[in-house]
């Protein structure tokens, strides 16, 4: 064999073996890939700085904790709705090859009062293009204030219940747990967190997300 395709051989040998050791053995941290988060100004560090907003702080906890940490795209956008993320999922899919999405959208279909149907559907055919696309996926749902009503509120909260159990997809209920309702967490608008708000934020998720890194870096899918 010559010596190129020797050293190539051995260098995928042991790319297996950190692998393996990876899946076997709990207190190694290991992990690599991309996370793409696919979210509305609520990921997007609305009015506070970029560096601040809890995709940041994911980032820069993956460098922290993992040997060999994924790299983060956050593809957020405020104002948007599932309608325009799922229009723009393609091409983030094909340019970043995620490992993991993290699709947290909602927020502003319910500020316009579309039906949960409609929600529903724009979330299941981005999980399924991610699944698809070799990823695995991870659900953020979001809440709307007491004066849409208990029923619109519910029917909200058991669209991303139900699309999470149906395309096997990992779940944060409220992504704001622990937030919306806390003072000093909240700005003015009442909609989005503050700076200090953000490592809650980031608390909520990271237990759901942290499962998901270390078995996508075999790009199996969901």
């Amino acid at each position: 064999m010559p010596m190129a395709g020797f050293r190539g051989a051995w260098q995928a040998r042991i790319r297996g073996w950190l692998l393996a050791a990876c899946l076997l053995v709990p207190g190694l941290a290991c992990a690599e890939g991309t996370v793409l988060v696919l979210g509305d100004s609520l990921s997007a560090a609305h009015n506070i700085p970029a560096g601040q907003g809890w995709v940041s702080l994911l980032e820069q906890r993956l460098r922290r904790e993992l040997r060999d940490p994924p790299a983060v795209v956050n593809a957020s956008i405020s104002g948007e709705t599932s309608a325009g993320a799922l229009a723009r999922l393609p091409d983030l899919l094909r340019k970043h090859r995620p490992t993991v999405v993290v699709i947290a959208l909602g927020g502003n279909d319910a500020l316009r009062g579309l039906p949960p149907a409609q929600l529903r559907g724009n979330l299941e055919r981005m999980a399924t293009l991610s699944r698809q696309a070799g990823a695995r996926v991870l659900l953020l749902g979001i809440d709307v204030p007491p004066n849409y009503g208990p029923a619109y509120r519910e029917r909200l909260r058991r669209t991303y219940a139900e699309v999470a159990q149906a395309q096997g997809a990992a779940l944060v209920p409220f992504m704001l747990e622990g937030v919306a309702l806390e003072p000093g967490m909240m700005q003015a608008d009442g909609l989005h967190p503050t700076a200090a708000a953000q490592p809650r934020v980031l608390d909520n998720v990271w237990p759901a997300l942290r499962p998901l890194l270390a078995p996508a870096t075999g790009r199996g899918g969901g």
